[in-house]
């Protein structure tokens, strides 16, 4: 069954808060770099005698993705509003197996998020586990140390390079009235450091290894529904490539979701046709761009099931691993040939 993003695309070029005193979006569209000021104290959405109760609907994370030849590794803080989550998991692409843990914490006491993804500290430390995000100048640095994850625990001392001049995906779309989603993805982030899973430590160098993060802000329709793709690996010339497509909820008439990173910089696409069987997910998906620029097979060796019931939050997710195979035209007129490139596909629905 196909799936369809949006056409027009407008660029945001100039800062301003995300919203206004009313709480509107100011700016809707995409930008390569976060202009906006996240000023989620002015979300005004309920009548004057349901506003204490928007908090709770407000929904904000950090997650951080590190790809390795072997392994995918990720790394989740999230406030829900009503729960947070602190959560990783590990995807040992040999195996073919995944193992994850999640701490659920009521109301998300003891989880720091800062406003805005170009500073600060996101931060959880527990007495089952302890995770740090830290915006530097130069990059990020992610600390984790989780006793009781699995059998041998997971831990990692990681850097992840940002500089300046690296572009990102940042969309500002709006979600029925009043509602929105403020995103910046980052592809190819370079990392340093180490990892340390099922008692095994790899040093991570940055020709071998990248980073992603998905950095969200915003509020949701109650139902809510997306696919979201990504990739972050290298050419067959060591160039960085990486992918962000996706599609779901929200009026992406201004924005879509879609780009392709090459060497740090952001080669933005429109519309992307997506095809998939939601019904076997292992089979192939295909991507393909009306305008000729993106035609990708994805081929998927795992499916990762995760699934949370908290009565008023629930979702459910399909993540596929595995390989993307096809062509992409850049900005340049540059076409690039992607082979068996490691990445993954997700179905993502949710009742939060």
């Amino acid at each position: 069954m196909p799936y369809l993003t949006s056409h027009p695309q407008h660029e945001i070029t100039q800062p301003t808060p995300l919203l206004d005193t009313a709480g509107n979006l100011q700016q809707v569209g995409w930008a390569r770099q976060p202009l906006l000021d996240c000023n989620l104290e002015a979300v005004s959405f309920y009548p004057p005698l349901l506003r204490p109760l928007q908090p709770l609907r407000v929904k904000r994370w950090d997650y951080y993705g590190l790809t390795t030849p072997t392994h995918f590794y990720a790394f989740t803080l999230a406030d829900l509003g009503y729960a947070g989550q602190v959560f990783a998991y590990v995807v040992d692409f040999a195996a073919r197996t995944h193992h994850e843990e999640t701490l659920t914490i009521p109301l998300a006491r003891g989880i720091t998020l800062p406003c805005n993804s170009t500073e600060g500290v996101s931060e959880y430390a527990g007495p089952q586990a302890s995770m740090r995000f830290e915006a530097e100048s130069a990059g990020r640095r992610l600390s984790l140390a989780w006793p009781d994850f699995g059998e041998n625990g997971l831990s990692a001392e990681i850097f992840f390079h940002l500089p300046p001049q690296h572009e990102s995906l940042v969309i500002t779309i709006p979600i029925e009235q009043k509602r929105f989603y403020y995103n910046r993805k980052v592809n190819c982030l370079p990392a340093e450091g180490w990892v340390e899973a099922h008692g095994q430590r790899t040093t991570l160098s940055p020709d071998k290894h990248l980073g992603n993060l998905d950095w969200g802000r915003g509020v949701w329709a109650y139902h809510s529904f997306w696919v979201w793709a990504s990739a972050s690996g290298f050419l067959a010339d060591r160039r960085p490539i990486g992918l962000n497509l996706g599609f779901g909820f929200g009026d992406t008439s201004a924005a879509t979701e879609n780009a392709v990173f090459l060497d740090g910089r952001m080669h933005k696409l429109g519309q992307v046709e997506f095809s998939y069987d939601s019904q076997h997910f292992m089979h192939p998906w295909r991507m393909v761009s009306p305008d000729g620029r993106l035609d990708l097979q994805f081929t998927p060796f795992l499916d990762r099931v995760a699934a949370t019931n908290l009565l008023l939050i629930t979702s459910e997710v399909h993540q596929l691993f595995g390989h993307y195979s096809g062509i992409i035209k850049t900005d340049t007129d540059e076409t690039l040939q992607i082979e068996n490139l490691l990445g993954f596909a997700e179905e993502h629905h949710a009742r939060w």
